[in-house]
């Protein structure tokens, strides 16, 4: 059984300037004007889809190692394919305009022992990169900051033979500027834009890397979550996104959020795309206390867990309180989903709820741990990063005001604003952390995971994408990802179903170190149903 349906002004003139700067060509930068999403050569949507754009990272290197395609051919694909269809998109930030020269130096190495020989992915644009491109949380301010070396990621996926194609929109600061929800929007990239219905929300702070796998812009793309950007804009993007677990991906050169909830994941076209990259990402990382904790669980190659079979003899637990009613097609799309699981041979156990769900919720210490760390972490981070910008949170919120034209024109800066103005101190902060990671933990997902011998939990990521609204924010209502972030533990979305053509995923949930088991299972789900199809790049005007 298949689960089935149940504008900113902003710095894209100079992105596509650089795109035709990559592509080694003088190739026109694509106009927007007043917000509309600029239309494709074609004529209203991009041309059909070639192959390349849906080829796995397998099917690529395969094509790499019998020498149908090199990489130097591959990474002008995808650099053309940006130019071609991202001014519709505002997915991706910036081009790396190195690119091709990194491909052509691949090609010359040779190498196809490396995981990700010759394979493009992009960057968030919160990862350091020691190169011509910026690093900025899609913030002005930062357009000075010349990061002295890669972050962690960036240098592991570069040891493991990939091409840095780019960087990748966000909502700026990672979602943290405005106490409203404006996902996707940043003052230098602009509003990203979802391809299945061009007028809805990519979701979370993660949607231009999401976005850029969905349409094909790239072979796979890294994100950041704090709670829920990673696996929300999977979900509305119609792709795999992985949230590991804290201190299994190092998170050094990464421009931090809240700490002790800060992850960086893969978010691919497959679940096998996507634990080709974990397995490259994790490990030992000196910049980052958290991954010592890591030990004994880090995977060189995670494509070794998956089977197309491993639903069978599987305990899977439905946590209906809370992570379902907040949508009816998200709802919908679940249940089919439940109904898969049990077809493969899986054990549901339904309801199995997280006994302090409701809690986890409307945690007051929430607040005083995101506003502690957050603070701290970007002082700190400011304080310290190379380069002319702002060198703490009150200087970057002053220079905010500065360029309110630009950075205030749709989204206000009040979570900014609140966390420089909240002072916790050290006592109450270590508490609240203390109380989040009990209430998530032992007697959250553990607890229940440990009452029903579950080897995972299951609930819709979150509902079908909320029209964009530049001037009020976004709809959200609801999802599964807070357990997981509080916690620290990991969760992997899947593509699931369609509301309208609107994408909607399910999130496979365990406890710390469970990424081979969540892994497996979602491998088995996708393989069972096969729901992913590419994006129609439905104009605003058109259905619902």
């Amino acid at each position: 059984m298949t689960p089935q349906e149940s504008h900113p002004t902003d710095d894209r003139n100079t992105t596509s300037r650089r795109t035709a700067l990559a592509l080694g060509t003088a190739a026109a930068a694509t106009p927007l004007l007043g917000g509309t999403p600029a239309r494709a050569a074609s004529g209203g949507r991009p041309a059909p889809a070639t192959p390349l754009d849906e080829l796995d990272i397998s099917e690529l290197r395969g094509r790499l190692d019998d020498g149908r395609l090199d990489a130097e051919r591959l990474t002008r694909h995808y650099l053309e394919r940006i130019e071609r269809i991202d001014p519709m998109l505002h997915a991706v930030i910036e081009v790396n305009p190195d690119a091709l020269r990194e491909a052509r130096r691949l090609d010359a190495e040779g190498d196809p022992r490396k995981p990700l020989h010759g394979i493009p992915v992009l960057l968030k644009d919160l990862v350091e990169t020691a190169d011509r491109m910026h690093t900025t949380a899609g913030s002005l301010a930062l357009l000075g900051l010349r990061p002295a070396a890669d972050a962690t990621v960036a240098a592991r996926l570069r040891a493991a033979g990939a091409v840095i194609l780019g960087k990748t929109n966000l909502s700026e600061w990672a979602g943290g500027m405005s106490l409203t929800h404006h996902a996707g929007w940043s003052a230098r990239g602009g509003q990203t834009r979802n391809p299945y219905k061009l007028d809805r929300s990519p979701n979370e702070s993660s949607s231009g890397s999401a976005v850029a796998v969905a349409a094909g812009l790239c072979a796979a793309a890294i994100g950041t979550e704090t709670n829920g950007s990673i696996i929300d804009p999977s979900s509305a993007n119609c792709v795999v996104g992985v949230k590991p677990t804290v201190g299994l991906v190092g998170r050094g050169g990464v421009i931090p959020g809240v700490p002790s909830q800060d992850s960086v994941g893969p978010i691919a076209r497959t679940v096998r795309d996507a634990a080709i990259l974990l397995g490259t990402l994790v490990g030992l990382d000196v910049r980052d206390p958290a991954t010592r904790a890591g030990r004994g669980h880090f995977h060189r190659d995670y494509t070794r867990f998956l089977d197309a079979d491993g639903l069978r003899g599987a305990r899977i637990g439905v946590p209906r309180s809370v992570y379902f009613g907040y949508s009816s097609h998200a709802d919908d799309i679940a249940e089919r989903a439940i109904a898969v699981l049990r077809g493969a041979g899986a054990t549901v156990v339904d309801p199995a709820d997280i006994p302090t769900a409701e809690r986890l919720e409307d945690l007051p210490g929430s607040t005083v741990v995101q506003a502690y760390e957050f603070k701290r972490a970007l002082n700190g981070y400011l304080a310290d990063a190379p380069g002319e910008h702002p060198r703490n949170l009150e200087e970057l919120i002053a220079f905010n005001r500065e360029h309110a034209d630009r950075e205030l024109r749709y989204v206000r800066q009040d979570g900014l604003e609140a966390v420089q103005h909240l002072d916790f101190g050290e006592r109450e902060y270590r508490e609240a952390l203390a109380t989040n990671h009990r209430l998530a933990r032992a007697e959250g997902i553990d607890a229940v995971l440990r009452r029903h011998r579950l080897d995972a939990l299951v609930m819709p990521t979150t509902g079908p994408p909320a029209k964009i609204d530049l001037i009020r924010g976004d709809t959200y209502g609801g999802g599964a990802s807070t357990p997981a972030a509080l916690a620290g533990y990991p969760a992997v979305s899947v593509p699931a179903g369609f509301a309208f053509g609107l994408p909607v995923g399910v999130t496979f949930m365990g406890t710390a170190w469970s990424e081979p088991v969540l892994l497996r299972l979602a491998h088995a789900y996708e393989q069972a149903t096969r729901v992913r199809r590419p994006p129609a790049y439905r104009p605003a005007d058109v259905g619902f």
